[in-house]
């Protein structure tokens, strides 16, 4: 891989990290058209590395405000039972809020914290468990066409019909689990990690916002975890032909850091005055040109670095 096809790489990754539109499934038919191929699994992981910085440079206030209020409520500030460390304050219908006596108190950034946590569970845990799959098998551009499409009528229907009321305040254990379920479905290429969770959070009944901030949020432990693994387990290892060397794999990080930074900021004030149609109907018709792509020969569904 040549420099230039580096920062290619890194603007794609950039600009479709935070878009619906999965940069994973970018990345992987780009990579076919230039001619250099899959860039592959860990090139991905890595260069999300870059994006995910950027997301922790927009969200500091927020990650901090997270961090402070969990690692306090942990220590017993807000309270020694499990609910105040744990953020949730007293339960409804407890002797604490019947008699107001003073007891756990509730903090909704603490809590956050823990859904973040138990959000990423899953995709850790299918991660581990079809590593293989992740790198093969899921690549297929065939897949690829079917998720673009398929999971971009959910984001559709979800986008129309969802009630669009609650903001993160609002956010339980039990969503926080279904926000980390759809996540884990983004190891599909052309799912989206962002598109996955911003779906299940519009049928939730999330509005459009908190559905991106809490997708930006949660990404950060399973994308960064992501990198960081793939980052320590091809460190010493030769690298297979056809792959992307350090220099570009450090390259396309840098640009994707650059980008994704700015993208955030338009995406966020493109959902704060309109639909996520605009998103869908690209989807469909990006499935709509692989489909010729692949029927007319110029790329391979199953190519792809050794």
């Amino acid at each position: 891989m040549t420099a230039w096809e580096a920062i290619l790489l890194g603007l794609v990754q950039g600009l479709t990290e935070f878009l619906p539109i999965s940069s994973s499934a970018h990345l992987r038919i780009v990579g076919e058209l230039i001619g250099s191929g899959d860039p592959g699994a860990a090139f991905t992981a890595i260069t999300q590395i870059g994006t995910e910085i950027a997301v922790i440079i927009y969200y500091r206030k927020k990650i901090g405000a997270i961090l402070v209020a969990w690692f306090k409520a942990l220590s017993g500030a807000n309270g020694n039972g499990w609910r105040a460390r744990v953020g949730l304050g007293p339960r409804p219908g407890s002797v604490e809020v019947r008699h107001s006596r003073p007891g756990a108190v509730a903090n909704h950034d603490a809590a956050m914290g823990w859904y973040i946590i138990f959000g990423s569970i899953p995709i850790v845990v299918l991660g581990l468990l079809f590593e293989d799959q992740i790198e093969s098998t899921f690549r297929n551009l065939w897949l690829t066409v079917f998720t673009l499409a398929f999971f971009g009528l959910l984001l559709l229907l979800a986008d129309v019909f969802g009630r669009q009321e609650r903001e993160l305040t609002s956010l339980t254990g039990p969503s926080a689990i279904g926000f980390g379920l759809a996540q884990a479905l983004a190891l599909v290429p052309g799912v989206s990690r962002s598109g996955g969770t911003i779906t299940a959070g519009l049928t939730m009944g999330f509005t459009r916002k908190a559905a991106a901030d809490y997708s930006f949020l949660l990404a950060l432990p399973a994308v960064l975890g992501s990198g960081f693994y793939q980052l320590i387990k091809t460190l010493g290892e030769p690298i297979p032909a056809g792959a992307p060397g350090w220099g570009a794999t450090i390259i396309a990080t840098i640009i994707a850091f650059g980008v994704g930074y700015a993208v955030i900021i338009g995406f966020l004030k493109i959902i704060g005055n309109y639909s996520y149609k605009p998103f869908v109907f690209y989807r469909f018709a990006l499935a709509a040109v692989v489909v010729w792509l692949l029927t007319s020969g110029t790329i391979d569904a199953t190519g792809g670095v050794a």
